[in-house]
């Protein structure tokens, strides 16, 4: 413990060093873009406004960078054999620092009410070499038809068109996106992590804390032509409500639905290309941080038919927040006879205190259940303790204790009597 509380001073001085790179400067804020800093912690869609300030092509640089050192210990009783029949054992890990990730955002505020985003990850667990996540483009007003065109309606619509982040549940707003971990206020995304990216366009409607969005995208991850027959349109949906009900309460509910009905291969639980933040958990001897980057998660398997809803809940008072995920995945691979399902269910519970809530601690608890195919009832948990300091608006640090089983799993798996548990120390900046 002692060597890595000597590390994590070492990352601490590392981040004063980059502050005066970092520091805020609101100027730099474009129209209805989620703030890339502290200030964005509690936003979801990005706000919607129609009174923008437009007086010609404007170019937002931005990024976010992370590092964390790792003291994680894993066991299994499982007993997997390779293809020579001879036993495989965990993989060895020790105590260190992982690779460091990097992005790199660019945002562009074309015309009035429009804007578009791009983001580039520049070095990531599963791609060290740079590798476009997706973008968009972002349409507030139709003033570019014509000065007022469609204005009554358009101060509640939003389009949303580009291969990006589809904005199925709640909870993807809040997990680490490759090098962008100032939004979570954990370490690690949730077990099962729904999150992809798919060509398709997105209509929002907001009024009075109401929203409504209906979508459709293509069904793939990777993009091509080939396989035309293969692959149907996938529909997301989510209504919800939002809004502060007085000066200290804020209430948030949404439902989510996404909808493939065939596919060469649905991704919504296995799309991130950047990777798990806990390296080498869980993974048999061999194994390599690039290759095995899901370490920790659990992809259902549900290939080819997949239908899935989330409920998410978030309340604030004053300093305390609770945000909760209930998500149920049903369907199948092509092989399988029968659909399968699984479920999932996560509670955090943070508290903020200090100035300007730069200070906060809490826990998460996340479960999974569900039938493997071949008909083995498995399930995973995971409990997590955190606490974590913004020093600026833009750099945080943050200290987790992870504590995740396995059960259910047979002999055969590596998962069988699974564990792992140990701290992580994590430090972000983001602007």
């Amino acid at each position: 413990m002692k060597k890595a509380i000597n590390y994590f001073s070492t990352v601490l001085l590392i981040l004063f060093g980059f502050q005066a790179l970092a520091q805020e400067n609101e100027a730099r804020d474009l129209d209805n873009f989620r703030y890339r800093d502290q200030r964005g912690i509690e936003q979801f869609e990005a706000k919607k406004d129609t009174a923008t300030s437009f007086d010609g092509v404007k170019v937002r640089i931005g990024g976010a960078f992370a590092i964390q050192f790792q003291a994680i210990d894993h066991e299994s009783t499982g007993t997997p054999v390779n293809s020579d029949g001879d036993p495989v054992s965990l993989i060895e890990i020790g105590s260190n620092f992982n690779l460091p990730t990097a992005n790199l955002d660019l945002d562009v505020q074309l015309y009035d009410g429009v804007s578009m985003h791009l983001r580039t990850y520049l070095s990531s667990r599963h791609h060290p070499e740079p590798y476009v996540k997706g973008g968009y483009i972002q349409i507030d007003k139709l003033d570019f038809v014509s000065e007022g065109f469609m204005e009554d309606l358009m101060q509640n619509v939003r389009i949303k068109i580009g291969h990006m982040e589809n904005n199925y549940g709640d909870a993807h707003f809040r997990r680490t996106d490759n090098a962008l971990a100032i939004y979570n206020p954990f370490v690690g995304n949730l077990i099962m992590d729904a999150f992809t990216t798919e060509v398709g366009a997105e209509v929002y409607y907001f009024k009075s804390g109401f929203i409504g969005m209906l979508g459709v995208t293509n069904g793939k991850l990777n993009q091509g032509v080939d396989n035309p027959k293969k692959t149907d349109p996938s529909i997301v949906a989510k209504l919800g409500y939002d809004d502060y009900i007085n000066d200290d309460l804020r209430l948030r509910l949404t439902g989510s639905v996404y909808h493939t009905n065939k596919s060469a291969n649905a991704y919504l639980y296995s799309a991130d290309r950047a990777g798990s933040r806990y390296y080498f958990v869980m993974e048999e001897e061999g194994a390599s941080a690039k290759g095995n980057f899901t370490s920790g998660r659990f992809n259902p398997g549900l290939r080819n038919e997949l239908t899935a809803f989330m409920i998410n809940p978030f309340v604030k008072y004053q300093g305390l927040e609770f945000f909760g995920t209930y998500e149920m995945a049903k369907g199948k691979a092509d092989a399988e006879l029968e659909t399968r399902t699984f479920n999932q269910y996560a509670a955090e519970l943070i508290y903020r205190f200090g100035n300007n809530e730069n200070l906060y601690v809490g826990g998460r608890y996340n479960l999974v259940d569900g039938e493997m195919a071949g008909g083995t009832e498995v399930d995973i948990t995971r409990f997590n303790l955190a606490a974590g300091w913004f020093m600026t608006k833009n750099i945080m640090a943050k200290l987790e204790y992870t504590n995740q089983k396995y059960d259910g799993f047979l002999a055969s798996d590596i998962r069988n009597g699974g564990k792992f548990d140990g701290v992580v120390f994590e430090a972000v900046i983001s602007f």
